[in-house]
């Protein structure tokens, strides 16, 4: 269907990856996968461009479908207060970030347009799906369609209104929850309970995503009915990301395996290594602003404790499975996972 040698797709990883890591991987036989959220249209455009120029062969270009929030000035106050005491460590005047501003645009009809000039041969979505028109629109151009689900129900949904392959987003997958028809995590399941379910109630191929980080874990999803993988934490050391010096540090410390879900870093539950702010804040998590307007109000206090070599408010975002982490090239790990070939370690 993807018209890809190698069985698996490289999850988009907004914050940690430009179109080099996706060329790299579509030129292992792979999906490379562009995540367009993070760029304004301006970029998109250089970015696929570069994609284009970079590689001929099958890519994928992913997108978020989340509602853009209403704002709550009183909840965004109230959020402000809680973080107060680390504006306080810092120096930052609290209020000049008021009213907080959306970091990450839902997909709409000018990301499709630029998306049109360009003809991408896959495109994914995050958070359901966009409306029919859009998703006709997508579809005009011969588009493969894929979108994550965490519960048999979203991928029923995804199936009946026009995925044509849905992607089984476990709860061990790093990175922001796919979830859109409950906020209820209780629902959602494992990677290995979720891929054969799916399996057994999808007529389109299932797609397995989460704990999938070596030949082993991938060879499992297939014998459970996926028909593919996807992996993102397998790719956050590979030399083509853009991970940073201090999360490529973080992934290989020995805190590394303790992983959580959390709300406190954008408004919406992702995983990633437990840090100060996670820890700290953990009980009242809920009372951050909708994604993703939380994110805008911790952008000065990661910059600040960055430059000074602290994590404690950036998303380090990684699954459960992250203790055999390849640092090479991103085709190496792509061959690993696909073919179950480990590359050379030298």
């Amino acid at each position: 269907m993807l018209g890809i040698h190698l069985p698996v797709i490289q999850a988009p990883m907004a914050g940690v990856q430009d179109a080099r890591l996706a060329i790299a991987v579509s030129e292992a036989g792979g999906l490379g996968s562009l995540p367009a959220a993070q760029f304004s249209l301006p970029e998109l455009e250089q970015q696929l461009r570069l994609l284009q120029q970079g590689t001929d062969k099958p890519y994928n270009v992913n997108c978020f479908c989340h509602a853009q929030p209403v704002p709550d000035a009183q909840q965004q106050a109230d959020w402000l207060a809680h973080l107060q005491p680390y504006f306080d460590e810092y120096g930052i005047d609290a209020s000049a970030l008021l009213p907080l501003q959306p970091a990450r645009q839902p997909f709409n009809a000018d990301v499709a347009d630029t998306l049109a000039a360009f003809r991408p041969p896959v495109v994914s979505f995050h958070f359901g799906l966009p409306d029919a028109k859009l998703l006709e629109y997508v579809k005009s151009w011969d588009a493969i369609v894929l979108s994550s689900a965490t519960t048999v129900e979203e991928g029923l949904w995804l199936e009946a209104h026009g995925a044509d392959a849905v992607i089984a987003q476990g709860l061990e997958a790093g990175g922001h929850r796919g979830h859109f028809l409950s906020d209820d995590l209780s629902l959602q399941t494992g990677t290995f309970a979720l891929v054969p379910l799916l399996a057994k109630h999808l007529q389109v191929p299932v797609i397995a995503a989460g704990g999938v980080a070596g030949r082993h874990t991938a060879r499992a999803a297939l014998a459970l009915g996926a028909a593919g993988v996807q992996a993102g934490t397998a790719y956050l050391l590979a030399h083509e990301a853009t991970t940073s010096a201090l999360h490529r540090q973080a992934l290989q410390g020995e805190g590394a395996h303790h992983t959580a879900l959390t709300r406190t870093l954008t408004g919406r539950p992702a995983r990633g290594l437990v840090n100060r702010l996670m820890a700290d804040l953990a009980a009242v998590q809920s009372k951050a602003p909708a994604f993703p307007l939380a994110g805008s109000a911790l952008t000065r206090l990661r910059q600040q404790a960055e430059a000074v070599g602290k994590t404690d408010f950036s998303p380090l975002w990684s699954g459960q499975n992250n203790q055999d982490l390849l640092q090479q090239p991103a085709a190496d790990i792509t061959i690993y996972l696909g073919a179950g070939v480990e590359p050379d370690q030298d």
